[in-house]
């Protein structure tokens, strides 16, 4: 029979098809423990409605981390208190992976100096979650539009940004690996200035704010061009970006 997963950033949702052996859905609990499921077109539906309940796990929902994958794992099976059963049991497994490491790229700004990736049995996604922001000033309160253009005189100001994630539940902390600049929107074009490497700025002109204690990272460097490429002229910010949970893992790793 089928069994229907989906994986969503915050929810994954289950669907078996309707009575496969004769049980009705009061009789089938996801985790053995909650007896949740409803009717939803032909099947039976069954909802983890966050993957960081108060109780660390929602109806019996476990969860591991092997690099660099995170698991959740539950299962839906039948139970009943009559004397005899009459119907097959039955225990529908199912699991959710989720990467924990993406790529952010923005054009930060034009020399007149994002996108997210995250991929997973479903392989739930936190793609649309992430994105690579720049900000007015140092509160991180105020986005500023990007690419933005730099006159010749602020080269050396400041320029603050951040990588933020929406709509992720709380035990997920936005971790910044590394940050790099290129002229090209290639993360690896051979041409880079290094600003973050292993959490920690690369320079005195680098500025980490935070990594790994909240839902966004922020930092902060000087404002800069790269010499001697006419035909590029946009510089483009590239962030590796880690999602580390807090309830398995120290924040930053």
């Amino acid at each position: 029979d089928v069994i229907l997963v989906f994986c969503y950033p915050k929810t994954i949702i289950t669907k078996i098809p309707e009575c496969p052996y004769g049980w009705e859905v009061h009789q089938l609990a996801l985790g053995g423990l909650c007896y949740n499921g409803v009717h939803e077109g032909g099947y039976y539906q069954f909802v983890i409605p966050d993957l960081s309940p108060k109780n660390k796990s929602y109806c019996g929902t476990q969860s591991e981390y092997k690099p660099p994958i995170y698991h959740f794992y539950s299962h839906i099976v039948s139970n009943d208190s009559t004397v005899i059963v009459k119907n097959q049991p039955v225990n529908y497994s199912f699991s959710c992976t989720y990467h924990s490491t993406y790529l952010v790229n923005q054009a930060a700004f034009d020399q007149r100096v994002a996108t997210v990736h995250v991929k997973n049995g479903s392989m739930g996604t936190f793609e649309s979650q992430l994105s690579l922001n720049f900000y007015t000033n140092a509160k991180f309160s105020t986005k500023k539009e990007a690419p933005f253009v730099l006159e010749t005189s602020e080269i050396g100001s400041d320029l603050f940004a951040g990588v933020e994630a929406k709509g992720l539940s709380v035990r997920f902390k936005v971790v910044l690996n590394s940050c790099w600049a290129t002229p090209s929107a290639d993360f690896m074009y051979p041409l880079q200035w290094q600003l973050i490497n292993k959490g920690c700025p690369t320079d005195e002109t680098v500025l980490v704010h935070e990594n790994g204690k909240d839902h966004r990272a922020t930092f902060q460097f000087n404002a800069f061009r790269f010499q001697n490429i006419p035909k590029l002229s946009k510089v483009w910010l590239h962030c590796e970006t880690f999602i580390c949970d807090s309830e398995k893992l120290s924040c930053p790793v």
